[in-house]
Parts: structure tokens; C-alpha cells; sequence
């Protein structure tokens, strides 16, 4: 849609419009925001364990007030454009089919956007265009209006068909577009040209199209040089040079819930150049971060977003070998190096390091619990526990104001108020209820300004819903089942209930719960990093294996990981070791740190009535994990289903998925990476797996592996195979329609393309121990193929465990045993197998 065509010698960058192709280049005005306020109220409704299973298509059902009163003010009314268009920025769609300026809004804010672009038709004539968008749209047409939509659907599109006349030449084509921001908010507009003149978009720019063009196609084809960093220096590579010198702007920043300031560079591009360095790794903050690279030449800048992991992996070395010392390390780490938040400020207060600085931290964050922001519960858990046990480290002033936000805030949607706080997760419902029963506990003679209660009144309700949570939780574990970026939400609750709850069965309830969760961790571990199928990612949290906090919960606990700058948990879990009595049973450092001669085959289900059967084989060399039987050819929302890694080096991972959208490092729930627009069909017996994709017509045309080929040992990829080799362990992908692995742009080197909707996949993992040399695994495992049988049979039949047979209801038969998923409990059942043995044997303990 976006590949070079004609480029004309004009002050416009042309490119062909087939009939039925998106309008994708775009000038875009600034996005006005304005704060939308309703009066405070309450709201009916408990956690739902549920909300991602998508009633239709990516639909989240939940409608809170300023939702309700902004669809009854503007929906099928005409929205009202917001002053007149000033071009601020240029849109190049680097593959995406849409202007997309998707976000993160804390609070509910209105925000609209002009969006202008020129087509030359060769004819007049009249045309056909259609609009797609969530919010409200106005199209015009050479200055006349030509129709409107206002759905105001919250992220769901809708689509409308207008006609317009075009004269011959250039027409001008002008979009303001709307919304209600609430949380995460799929904020964008789509113009399909589906029928009319035979035209060109022809955007017009502020130098010749040439040289607009040769812009474009060197941040199209730009790529970091490293999958990952751990040290060195941090470049972006572009086989595309330019034939002039440009100036270049680089913001790095990270995901939507960080609150570091982005650091940013102006560097320069002499003409000829191909690579463009950044800076050196220790001068970058640690996580998976954004890179948005602007060049400009001559009045003319264009854009584009990179990512990539930043982690500090060469200074933090190898981790103590003592437990006391790694817990000593964790709280430094934490307290010197994390983002300046309420979690950073209790390691500060519980290391010694109290005073201005540490004061300002907390100050920083108060207005977010003090105005409720979405995700203030994450901030003031972490802050109650600074207030409970340092208070005398405050100063009166600070103190004061703490006491004052913690009595205005909101607790839960029974109490009134007008934000969007997320309270039907449960990792979220776990925070709110913690919050109230610790809060009303601390300051039982105050009043609570919303709920109107007292203390002892607020405990009382806090308490009980703590004791729900925990019922819940006991009987089906996590909701959000093996999510990684969830595990440290729910431990950050847990661990100040084991600390700090008052009641004597709530904090033993929460030490168990503590450790069933690092039990979980540590059965779907390799070398201590967590490697399954997960029930909520992100790219940023499937991109990241070092920087993750798991990675530094697992050096804390095992000696394997590192640590990067987010955190939630860590160092409350660290307090609990120190300074409350927290025993990790040790038999847990060798799950997670696997290095038997055997295997381990772990079997469990999470989520409420078990909607997630998991199935985990760990050896030494390899971990494979996946979702067996999971609501397959439906949409998806953020599951991840299948994913696995190999020998020593935590980048040698690679996980399967249906991209949810185009876009490059965006917001969608799917997103390119997290998740999957369609659900595939995923079985697995031990290191065989099938992935089936039968994906919906108006999703992505494509499936796609990440492949971090710089990470491995050795790769290649042969037609419809590839092959790596990871320490000891061994790869082969397979598919039915042919493999190429993607050259430039921002996944260069990293990403296995799949054309087509209907794909299957076959992964087939193995040792050099067992199997040999990468070739020879090749040679010996290149015949693997699916055989379709009735009833939704499939057949592989495999050279070691001979024919596998995945049958339509989940069940697996092979080596004479079944494994059925039915049959799986949320307790699971962890088997050891020996080396070279069948399996069947004990249960370890």
C-alpha cells in the first residue's frame, strides 16, 4: 500500500490509489485535549474474572458514567470541529492502513484532530470513500461537507460510506475526528477509496517529493542494530541512506505507565550515512523503551517509533550468591536506580535513605491518588506501607498531605466519584479492597470523604472484600492466568497483607498465596525467566526477558535475572524476607533454574471455572509453553498461547502470534505483538507443537514468530523452515505457506512472516545432547507435516515420539499415553521424566 511509486519532481509526495486502498498519507494537526468531568457517582458492579472475553470482536463491555453522559450529549449528533486545520506533524503509514494516534488517558478527556491530504484525480468524477472510526468523524471535500459519523463507540469502529465529486487535479480532502478518552483509547480514523477517478495520493510537502520519499524509505527500512542491549552503544542502522544531510530528533521514552521524562538527542545524518547512534547503554534508561526518530530536511520532518530493551545487564554482574545479600541488593537496586515513584520511596524509607529527595518522590505522586487517576491503586499501596511503618522519616508537612489524599480517595465503584479507575480485574479489584481495609485500619477515627465511612467502618468493608479476593483466588488462581506483567500487581497486594494486615488468617492467607504464586513462576520458568502461555501481554512485556520485573524477582530469589526500572513488587517482597518472617521453600531455585538430565511436564488450569489449561515442558536446554485448547478462531484480546525460550541467554525466545493490528510498537488490544487479532488452534506434547490459524477477514493477512536471530547461536531459515540453535537447544519452525524472515524496518532480523490468514504451524524443539548438531536436527525432524483426519483430528507423526495425535476437544495421545487437558486442576501436576525414559513418571512433591 505503501511501496514506492511514481514520484513526481512537484513539492508533493505521490503515490498510487487502487480502488478499495486506504488514503494513508496524511498531514495531521495538533490534538486538542480538554478534561471531561461529570458529577461524582457511584457505579453497580463487582471484579469480573471475564472482561477480556470479547463479546464481539475487542469490545470491553464496562461503561462507566462519563462514557453514558458523552454518548447520550454526542452520539448521532454531528461532532463540532475544534478551530481550523494547522499542519503540526506528517503521517506516513509505514504499512498501517489508518491515521492511528491510539493512547493512554488517565483521566476521561475529550480529544480531537484535523487531519488534511490531497488527491490527484486524473478525471472529475465522482468517488466512493468510506470512513471508518470509534469516535466521531466529519469528512470534507474541496472545502464542502460531505458527511458525518458520530458512534461513539467505546474502541469499537464503525464505518459509514460517502460520495463526493472530484474535479481533475488536486482535491482536498479534510478529516476532523473525536473522542472520549478513557484509559486505553483506539483513537484513529481509516478513508478507503473504494471507487472513482483514477487518482494518486499526492500529500503535499515542504520540499521536492524526491527527496520526501527518500525520507520515508530510510525510517521504513531503519532497525535498531541489536535485538537487545545489555551494554555497548545503542544504534539504529538504515540500508536506505539519504543524498542529503538531515537533522535528526530522537525521544526515547518508555510504555504508557512510566513516569520518567524522556531523555532526548539531536543528532545529525550526513548525506551517505546508514548508521545513527544514539547513545551509549548507560546513559539510556533500563526497560523495553520507545525510540521516535525524526528527520528533517529543508522544512520537512517524518517520523517513526522504534523499540527496543535497554538493560543494564553488564553493570549489576553476576547477583550475590547469599539470599541476604540478594535481598540487600534488590533494595538498593530499587532504591538508587527505579523510577521515581511510591515503590522506589518505600526502599528509600527502608534502607535509611530518607530526606528531600525521597520526599519529593512521594509529593510527585500524590496528585495522581489525590485527582484518581487510572492505576493510582498501583501507587498507593506502596505509599500505605511508607506511611505505616516510616512515618517518622516524614516530615509533617508530607505527612499530612498523605493523610489527606488517603482519606479523599476513591476505594471502589460504590464509593462516588467521575474517573476511569479499572476495578474489574482482579489484580486491580485486589488493590482497591487491600487499600480500604489497610487504610481505614491506620486512620480508624477519620472519616473517608467519599464512601462517608468511618476507619473502623472502611477496614470493615476492605476486609471483607479481601476475604472475597482470596476465596476467589484460592479456588481459581489468576484471572489474567501466567501473566507476566500481572504476577508483580498481584504480589504487591499480597505481600502488605502479609506484612501489615491485622487480622491473623488474612496474613497466612496471603503468604500462601505468596508463594503458590512464585511456585508458578518457578514450574513455568527457564533459567528463572518466566516462559509459557500468558492470559494478558504486551509487547513491551513479551520484549523485555531481562528488564521484566520477574527477571529481578527471580535474581532475588534464584541468582538468575537481572533488574530494569519498573517496579511493582520487588521490594515489598524483599521486606517480607528481611524484615517479616517470609520463608521461599528452596526446592522452588531448582524448578525455576532447571538443570536435570530430565524433564519436567507441567500441567495446570487458571482462571475462573478453568478456562485456561496450561501445558509447560521444561529441560535444561529448552522450555516450550502453551494454552491448550484456548477459545480458539475467536478474537482475541491480549493471550498469548504459545511461547518459548533456549539455552542460557534470556533473548533466545520466541513466541507465536496474528498480529491484532499493523502498526508498529501501538496500543491495540492485540497489538502487533501482544496478543492475537484471531486465536489459533495450540496443542502440545512435550517439544511438538501445532499452531492453527484460521484468522478473520478483516484482520492482518499474515502470522508471524518473533525470532531474535542475533540471540541465538546459530539460525537460518530455508523456505518453509527455520532453524536456531540456542545454547543446547534446539529449533525448528514449519509452516504450510512458506517463511521469510522480515529484512528491514523496525523488526529486522527479528520476525518470522507467515502470508496468509490460514496457516499452520509446527514447532519442534530438541537438544544437542539428544539429537546433535543443529543440521543433523534439521535433516532428522524436516519431514514433520499435519495430517487433518475427521471430527478435527490432526496427525503429526513425529521421529521421536511417533504418531501424535491432537484431537478436537484437546486431548493429545502419543507414546501410548493421553494427556487431556479436562482433567488438568488449578493445583496442577508437575512430573519429572528421566532422560531418554517415556513418560509416566512420578509426580515430584
Amino acid at each position: 500500500m505503501n511501496a514506492p511509486g511514481h514520484v513526481g519532481g512537484d513539492f508533493a509526495l505521490r503515490r498510487p490509489l487502487e480502488a478499495g486502498s486506504p488514503v494513508v498519507y496524511w498531514q495531521l494537526g495538533n490534538t486538542a485535549e480538554q478534561r471531561y468531568d461529570v458529577p461524582d457517582q457511584p457505579m453497580k458492579g463487582e471484579m469480573d474474572p471475564f472482561f477480556f472475553l470479547t463479546k464481539h470482536k475487542n469490545f470491553i463491555p464496562h461503561e462507566y458514567p462519563c462514557r453514558t453522559q458523552f454518548a447520550a450529549e454526542r452520539r448521532g449528533t454531528r461532532p463540532l470541529p475544534v478551530g481550523a486545520f494547522d499542519a503540526a506533524r506528517t503521517w506516513l503509514p509505514f504499512g498501517s492502513p489508518r491515521v492511528d494516534l491510539s493512547g493512554f488517558w488517565f483521566r476521561p478527556t475529550v480529544i480531537g484532530t484535523w487531519a488534511c491530504t490531497a488527491l490527484a484525480a486524473s478525471t472529475p468524477g465522482r468517488a466512493r470513500l468510506r470512513l471508518r472510526t470509534c469516535g466521531g468523524a466529519v469528512l470534507f471535500v474541496n472545502g464542502t461537507e460531505i458527511g458525518w459519523m458520530a458512534p461513539y463507540g467505546r474502541n469499537l469502529e464503525a464505518e459509514a460510506d460517502f460520495e463526493a465529486d472530484l474535479v481533475a487535479g488536486d482535491n482536498e480532502i479534510r478529516i476532523w475526528f473525536d473522542d472520549l478518552a478513557e484509559r486505553d483509547a483506539r483513537y484513529y480514523f481509516q478513508l478507503d477509496y473504494l471507487q472513482g477517478p483514477v487518482a494518486e495520493q499526492a500529500l503535499p510537502v515542504a520540499v521536492e517529493g524526491t527527496l520526501a520519499a527518500a525520507i520515508e524509505h530510510a525510517l521504513a527500512t531503519m532497525h535498531f542494530e541489536r535485538p537487545t542491549y545489555t551494554g555497548g552503544e545503542v544504534a539504529l542502522i538504515t540500508p536506505a541512506s539519504l543524498p542529503v544531510a538531515a537533522d535528526v530528533s530522537i525521544t526515547v521514552e518508555g510504555d504508557f505507565m512510566s513516569i520518567e521524562e524522556p531523555v532526548s538527542f539531536a543528532r545529525r545524518m550526513e548525506a551517505g550515512e546508514t548508521r545513527l547512534a544514539v547513545a551509549g547503554t548507560d546513559e539510556l534508561p533500563a526497560d523495553f523503551r520507545h525510540f521516535t526518530v525524526a528527520l528533517s530536511v529543508g522544512g520537512f520532518s517524518a517520523s517513526r517509533v522504534f523499540g527496543v530493551e535497554i538493560c543494564h545487564a553488564d553493570r549489576q554482574g553476576a547477583a550475590p550468591a547469599a539470599l541476604s545479600d540478594r535481598v540487600d541488593e534488590a533494595l538498593d537496586e530499587v532504591a538508587e536506580r527505579a523510577e521515581a515513584d511510591t515503590v522506589r520511596a518505600l526502599a528509600r524509607l527502608a534502607t535509611g535513605r530518607d530526606g528531600p529527595e525521597t520526599e519529593a518522590m512521594i509529593a510527585a505522586a500524590l496528585p495522581a491518588i489525590e485527582d484518581c487517576h487510572d492505576c493510582a491503586d498501583f501507587i498507593l499501596v506502596p505509599l500505605l506501607w511508607c506511611r505505616h511503618s516510616f512515618a517518622d522519616q516524614m516530615s509533617d508537612d508530607l505527612r499530612g498531605r498523605i493523610d489527606s489524599a488517603i482519606l479523599g480517595y476513591r476505594y471502589w465503584m460504590d464509593e462516588p466519584g467521575n474517573d476511569v479507575q479499572w476495578y474489574f480485574s482482579e489484580n486491580h479489584a485486589l488493590l482497591f479492597h487491600t487499600a480500604a481495609y489497610l487504610a481505614g485500619h491506620m486512620m480508624q477515627s477519620e472519616r473517608f470523604v467519599r464512601s462517608g465511612r468511618t476507619g473502623v467502618e472502611q477496614s470493615a468493608v476492605g476486609l471483607s472484600r479481601v476475604r472475597a479476593w482470596l476465596d476467589h483466588f484460592e479456588q481459581w488462581e489468576m484471572a489474567e492466568f501466567n501473566s507476566a506483567p500481572y504476577f508483580p500487581i498481584d504480589l504487591k497486594g499480597l505481600t502488605i497483607l502479609y506484612a501489615l494486615a491485622p487480622d491473623e488468617d488474612v496474613r497466612r492467607r496471603a503468604g500462601a498465596a505468596i508463594l503458590r504464586l512464585l511456585e508458578i513462576v518457578a514450574r513455568s520458568a527457564h533459567r528463572g525467566v518466566l516462559t509459557g502461555a500468558q492470559g494478558r501481554s504486551y509487547e513491551h512485556t513479551l520484549r523485555a526477558a531481562r528488564s521484566l520485573e520477574l527477571s529481578g524477582i527471580a535474581r532475588m530469589l534464584w541468582g538468575h535475572g537481572n533488574y530494569g526500572m519498573r517496579f511493582h513488587a520487588l521490594p515489598q517482597l524483599a521486606l517480607c524476607i528481611r524484615d517479616y518472617g517470609l520463608v521461599v521453600p528452596e526446592f522452588l531455585a531448582a524448578i525455576a533454574c532447571f538443570e536435570c538430565d530430565g524433564a519436567q511436564e507441567w500441567c495446570f488450569a487458571q482462571g475462573q471455572d478453568r478456562i485456561a489449561k496450561l501445558y509447560h515442558y521444561k529441560t535444561s536446554a529448552w522450555a516450550m509453553g502453551t494454552a491448550a485448547a484456548y477459545r480458539w478462531n475467536e478474537w482475541g484480546y491480549q493471550e498469548t498461547v504459545l511461547h518459548l525460550r533456549m539455552g542460557g541467554n534470556p533473548d533466545a525466545q520466541v513466541w507465536i502470534n496474528h498480529p491484532g493490528e499493523t502498526i508498529h510498537s501501538g496500543y491495540g488490544r492485540p497489538s502487533y505483538w501482544g496478543g492475537s487479532g484471531t486465536l489459533p488452534r495450540v496443542q502440545q506434547y512435550r517439544g511438538l507443537a501445532v499452531v492453527l490459524f484460521d484468522c478473520a477477514a478483516e484482520q492482518p493477512d499474515f502470522t508471524h514468530a518473533w525470532f531474535p536471530r542475533a540471540a541465538f547461536d546459530e539460525a537460518w531459515v530455508d523456505g518453509g523452515r527455520a532453524l536456531a540453535r540456542g545454547g543446547d537447544g534446539l529449533l525448528q519452525l514449519k509452516t504450510d505457506t512458506g517463511l521469510h524472515i522480515v529484512e528491514s524496518g523496525p523488526t529486522a532480523g527479528n520476525e518470522l512472516r507467515a502470508d496468509g490468514r490460514k496457516t499452520v504451524w509446527i514447532v519442534r524443539l530438541g537438544d544437542v545432547g539428544r539429537h546433535g548438531a543443529l543440521e543433523t536436527f534439521g535433516k532428522r525432524f524436516s519431514t514433520l507435516q499435519l495430517r487433518r483426519e475427521t471430527d478435527g483430528l490432526l496427525l503429526v507423526d513425529d521421529p521421536e515420539y511417533g504418531e501424535v495425535r491432537f484431537h478436537r476437544d484437546g486431548r493429545v495421545e502419543a507414546e501410548g499415553r493421553i494427556v487431556d487437558p479436562a482433567e488438568w486442576t488449578v493445583k496442577g501436576e508437575a512430573a519429572f521424566h528421566e532422560a531418554g525414559a517415556l513418560p509416566g513418571a512420578a509426580t515430584d512433591k
